[in-house]
C-alpha cells in the first residue's frame, strides 16, 4: 500500500483475522471491512473447514453451524470489541454475527456508540475501505 501507517480498516481487518484464528483455529481466506457512520461490518470469507462445509450441505447441519458460529461470536468477541474501540475510538453498543453456510462466510455487524468521521477512517477513500487477509 505504500503507507507507513495502516488505515483503520486494515487494522480492524487484521484484528478480525486474529480473532477468527484464535476462536476457530483457522484464519479466514479474506476479510472485508466497511464503515457507515456508526455501523461497522466485517465480512470473513472462507471461514469453514472442509468438515464444516460437508456438514453445511444438510439443512440440519447448516442450522447447527449457524448456531455454533453465532454462539462462538457472542461468547468470545469481547477482545475484538475492545480492539475496535481502541482503533476507532468508539465503544461497541451491540454486535451480532450472521452465517452464510453455503459459502462459509461470517458477517459481523457492530453498532457503535457514535459515528466515526469518514476523514479519519482511511487516508485515501473516505467512507469505507476493504482489506484482504491471508
Amino acid at each position: 500500500m505504500g503507507k507507513s501507517k495502516s488505515s483503520r480498516a486494515e487494522q480492524i481487518g487484521r484484528a478480525a483475522i486474529v480473532f477468527e484464528q484464535r476462536s476457530t483455529g483457522r484464519p479466514p481466506r479474506s476479510v472485508t471491512v466497511v464503515l457507515s457512520e456508526d455501523t461497522l461490518v466485517i465480512t470473513l470469507h472462507g471461514t469453514f473447514s472442509q468438515a464444516e462445509m460437508a456438514l453445511a450441505k444438510s439443512p440440519a447441519g447448516a442450522e447447527r453451524l449457524r448456531e455454533f458460529h453465532r454462539q462462538l461470536f457472542s461468547s468470545a468477541s469481547q477482545p475484538l470489541r475492545q480492539e475496535i474501540r481502541r482503533i476507532v475510538g468508539a465503544d461497541v453498543r451491540e454486535a451480532t454475527a450472521e452465517v452464510e453456510t453455503s459459502t462459509g462466510t461470517v458477517v459481523q455487524v457492530f453498532s457503535l456508540t457514535q459515528a466515526v468521521l469518514a476523514e479519519t477512517w482511511s487516508g485515501s477513500h473516505p467512507g469505507s475501505e476493504g482489506t484482504r487477509g491471508s
